[in-house]
């Protein structure tokens, strides 16, 4: 069960940074804005499923090894339903309805949000690799 505790860690901190820093950032500077946001708008939700389910088995997998560690991880599956089912169509609503202010301050929490994910699953794997 460790072994799949740490393996499904280490895919959902390499999946959220390869999102957030890769294919994100790619996006954006290959596409045209008004061809990437669509684009990244359809990929969001698909991420927050992968990130969902991920934690949520590396959460279950840790228990019965280590409680901090599943505690973390869970957190990040809650936290990850909420900017799916709440935060990210209220974004989507902002940008729809041209609320440029509105938008910037849900997408920074967004942001500040997944970045908090890759550190606690960073931490996560350090912790569990010096068990």
């Amino acid at each position: 069960m460790m072994l799949i505790a740490l393996l499904t860690t280490a895919l959902l901190f390499g999946g959220m940074s390869l999102f957030s820093f890769g294919f994100a950032a790619f996006l954006f500077t290959a596409l045209p804005a008004e061809t990437a946001s669509p684009l990244i708008r359809k990929a969001f939700p698909h991420f927050y499923l992968f990130v969902i389910i991920t934690s949520a088995i590396a959460g279950f997998s840790m228990i019965p090894h280590d409680l901090t560690s599943s505690f973390l991880l869970l957190a990040i599956t809650l936290t990850t339903l909420f900017a799916r089912q709440i935060l990210m169509p209220m974004i989507n609503a902002a940008t729809d309805n041209g609320q440029t202010k509105r938008f910037k301050v849900l997408h920074t929490a967004s942001v500040v949000l997944t970045l908090i994910h890759i550190a606690i699953s960073a931490y996560v794997i350090v912790r569990v690799a010096n068990l």
